[in-house]
């Protein structure tokens, strides 16, 4: 019989795929209740600004510096730092540096659209 493996645990760093055309998005883990992803990005690359009726929407910078846009507020946030885009809050990011960038994105609950 298979041994359930109740933590489910990944490496962040080796997660890391990155794409010249465009964001890498690398989902971690995705549940009934949120989905986890790690998107990675070139310079210059971004998340088209967008917005989840019903879902809240974390980001947290593990690498890099990150151009976060959240209710028409844009604001750079720094490896270690966090925002909150609360649903139906219009949110997104880009990388405006000349190193790559990795966020931490948890979405809760996932959305259907």
């Amino acid at each position: 019989m298979d041994r359930i493996r109740v933590m489910d645990v990944r490496s962040l760093r080796d997660a890391r795929r990155f794409a010249a055309d465009k964001m890498a998005k690398v989902g971690l883990y995705a549940t009934e209740r949120l989905w986890c992803d790690l998107y990675c990005l070139e310079p210059g690359q971004a998340q088209e600004v967008h917005s989840h009726a019903g879902s809240d929407k974390v980001y947290v910078v593990v690498g890099g510096r990150a151009l976060m846009t959240v209710g028409g507020e844009e604001r750079e946030l720094l490896e270690g730092e966090a925002a909150l885009a609360p649903a139906g809050q219009p949110h997104g990011v880009r990388n405006g540096s000349e190193e790559r960038l990795t966020v931490l994105v948890v979405t809760a609950p996932p959305f259907t659209s």
